[in-house]
């Protein structure tokens, strides 16, 4: 098996990846009720540590997922600027050389932990899915609110793909937030000014 030299805290990342995409108005041609839907996705191309075996135990993997999680986290700040977001979600798309359960082993709470940290804090957990495909699969990342998971309004997806990855050794670890909810979210539930934390009002 080739040996590919580490690159980033014991991983070997390939490619970074970002893409952002602005709402404003629904597909019936209605203008947006406020500011338009923006949709940010970061990821990243890594190496499969264990490609092709049965892994018994994830542990490093998920140690080493904290730094990673940090490094989604700056390069969120980065891209977001003065913008704050309402609703996230997470992805995990695994070449067929590996298994769903090594893409899953990416993103337990030591790898989100710091994305919510980074984003301004957050009270729930962030949704996530997965599957196995080879280059330029689609993955639809799940998204909802980042501090009440039921608010019906920020129920919503982003589908992205990835032209040369995942290889088949590969694991293309992928994250989304909103700045807002879908325009013109109209089947009641909780709403944003009914979300309170221990701060007051989010």
């Amino acid at each position: 098996m080739t040996q590919y030299p580490a690159n980033f805290q014991g991983l070997h990342i390939r490619k970074w990846f970002e893409f952002r995409e602005e709402t404003l108005a629904l597909e019936s041609g209605r203008p947006g009720d406020g500011e338009p839907l923006t949709k940010l996705v970061i990821a990243a191309a890594v190496r499969n540590p264990q490609p092709g075996v049965f892994v018994e135990s994830f542990d490093w993997v998920i140690r080493e997922s904290a730094a990673l999680g940090r490094e989604f986290g700056r390069r969120f700040q980065a891209a977001l600027g003065q913008s704050t977001i309402q609703s996230y979600g997470k992805a995990a798309l695994v070449g067929v050389n590996g298994e769903y359960e090594q893409g899953n082993a990416f993103l337990t709470t030591s790898f989100a932990d710091p994305i919510r940290e980074a984003l301004g804090g957050a009270e729930a957990w962030i949704p996530s899915t997965g599957k196995r495909g080879g280059p330029g699969a689609c993955i639809d990342i799940p998204l909802a609110h980042k501090d009440a998971l039921y608010v019906r309004s920020h129920y919503d997806t982003v589908s992205v793909t990835f032209t040369d990855s995942p290889g088949p050794d590969e694991i293309v670890l992928a994250v989304a937030v909103a700045t807002r909810g879908r325009l013109h979210a109209r089947l009641g539930g909780i709403k944003i000014s009914e979300i309170i934390g221990k701060d007051g009002l989010r």
